[in-house]
């Protein structure tokens, strides 16, 4: 049986292929982020490791997606 995946949508946020605002959805599986846009399908991914190499102390802070 397949979990079904808990999507958060990120205010704001502007696909980087597509340029739409407000399509960009995250999910986590296996410590591993990615970021969907529903509008054209582009995805980024990354592990917790590579989050936590970016985020400063004190902060919090969902994911960290360079383009």
């Amino acid at each position: 049986m397949n979990k079904a995946l808990k999507k958060r949508f990120i205010a704001g946020a502007v696909c980087p292929k597509c340029k739409a605002m407000d399509t960009l959805a995250l999910t986590k599986e296996n410590n591993v982020e990615k970021v969907t846009c529903v509008s054209c399908g582009e995805q980024m991914v990354q592990t917790e490791a590579q989050v936590e190499k970016v985020v400063r102390e004190h902060e919090q802070v969902i994911g960290v997606f360079k383009q």
